[in-house]
């Protein structure tokens, strides 16, 4: 296993590399319990209104068990090294889309680095800085 997401985080989009419509501003909170990894992702749009997303998967690198928004999605998660990385196949009409999201952290524990290197959003890169170390409580629950 390698490092522990847990915590809630905020974009730092100075630094990071996003694709368009550029947010105002994202907020992620994770619990991570390896194998368990359970995030809500927060895009606030340029014109106040907000996206909300939550993405459920198992660290254990075998497919399946991946859920986004309460519905199940193809995917897997594992580690390479310290680097967890997340991949998932949607469709979008009829096309099949693959997204490969490679996290690592900073050695002091408060920067995460979520990036896309050769998928469908290739060259994103978002840079979190950590707002606190764990989540509020039950702040990630699954839609119905």
């Amino acid at each position: 296993m390698g490092a522990n997401f847990t915590g809630s985080w905020t974009a730092d989009l100075s630094k990071s590399m996003l694709t368009s419509p550029k947010p105002t501003a994202v907020r992620i909170m994770i619990e991570h319990r390896d194998p368990e990894l359970r995030q809500e992702l927060i895009v606030t749009k340029a014109d106040s209104t907000e996206d909300r997303a939550v993405f459920i998967c198992r660290t254990t690198g075998v497919e399946g068990n991946c859920r986004l928004n309460g519905n199940a999605v193809r995917g897997r998660a594992g580690w390479i090294g310290d680097e967890l990385t997340i991949e998932t196949w949607m469709n979008f009409g009829d096309r099949e889309l693959y997204f490969c999201d490679c996290w690592s952290l900073s050695p002091d524990g408060q920067t995460l680095v979520m990036e896309h290197r050769n998928d469908a959003l290739g060259g994103q890169r978002m840079i979190l800085e950590r707002i606190s170390s764990a989540p509020p409580e039950d702040a990630i629950a699954e839609p119905r």
